[in-house]
């Protein structure tokens, strides 16, 4: 039994895998060929949006989005990596806990800068002649520092609750440190930890979601009092690639999280994947879907291609 106060030495070892762990040289190759479109469609966006003609609101938060997915992948990956590689397995409890920011945290700020890109949206379909005015590059910056605030605040106390902790079990079952897997961990109390837990996911997925559900009803009531079939048309294209970014990002994550706390019966390998696809998932779609739907990002490409 250890004490985290009293062993800034001590380490962590994550399992992989469990049950798979023979197979982590073949499950290598996915998060390979999924970190290389996510490093590539990411870098591309921004590098595209840096272009001065980009400079508008919805490109410069869809940058920011870029920048917070690819933390995410980047605070994911490469440990994965070499876990699969070359059975890396220990972690030192600092460096746990800094994954365990990184990631959550760059979750948190993906999900504040959905809603950001949803009110964004309103402004676009119902105060067209405003937009420039209410969505200032002031404001865009505001915003991004709400959001990455939101993510700071949020996630810190995490690793600061997992101090207090008696540790029992030094082996997570796990391919990187997840929030409640390294709780489990633990032999003492953990309720105060557990309780915060569910209370960030229902104020980041709940109040969020609900925050862009209310957008996007005053967006439909704008849509159906346009006359126009072409504008109406315009009007849902402007929000699609938002609304599958959304349901990539919120669905496997909402499942992953009750699967996570109800289903005992779901094989462990099971909860593992899916909690490195929620993640992963939405990294590397996010650019090919905005890249598909919005054509002045598919003609920058195509320039520097070209060249």
């Amino acid at each position: 039994m250890l004490i985290f106060n009293q062993s800034g030495a001590m380490t962590f070892t994550l399992m992989g895998v469990p049950g798979l762990e023979s197979q982590h040289l073949w499950l290598s190759i996915p998060f390979t060929s999924m970190l290389l479109p996510i490093l590539i469609g990411n870098g591309a966006i921004i590098l595209v949006v840096t272009d001065s003609t980009l400079h508008t609101p919805m490109y410069l938060l869809l940058a920011l989005l870029m920048v917070a997915d690819l933390i995410s992948s980047l605070a994911l990956v490469p440990k994965v990596l070499c876990l699969f590689w070359f059975d890396d397995r220990v972690t030192g409890v600092y460096a746990c806990f800094t994954q365990m920011f990184f990631i959550h945290g760059a979750s948190v700020v993906r999900s504040a800068l959905l809603v950001a890109m949803a009110f964004d949206l309103f402004v676009a379909v119902c105060k067209p002649l405003r937009y420039n005015t209410i969505l200032s590059h002031s404001l865009v910056g505001r915003l991004g520092l709400v959001a990455l605030a939101k993510g700071v605040i949020l996630i810190l106390p995490m690793p600061l609750l997992l101090q207090r902790l008696t540790f029992c079990h030094m082996i997570i079952p796990h391919t990187y440190c997840d929030h409640m897997a390294v709780v489990k961990m633990a032999c003492s109390n953990t309720r105060p930890n557990r309780m915060y837990g569910l209370f960030v996911i229902l104020l980041v997925v709940g109040l969020d979601l609900l925050l862009i559900g209310f957008s996007y009803v005053l967006i439909l009531q704008a849509v159906v009092r346009l006359h126009s079939r072409d504008a109406i048309l315009k009007a849902l294209n402007t929000c699609s690639a938002h609304i599958f970014v959304i349901l990539i990002t919120y669905i496997p994550a909402l499942f992953s999280s009750i699967t996570h706390r109800i289903g005992r019966n779901i094989p462990p390998h099971a909860h593992i994947i899916l909690a490195n696809l929620y993640l992963l998932v939405p990294s590397m779609f996010n650019p090919i879907i905005y890249g598909i739907k919005m054509k002045e990002i598919r003609d920058k490409v195509a320039k520097c291609l070209c060249r």
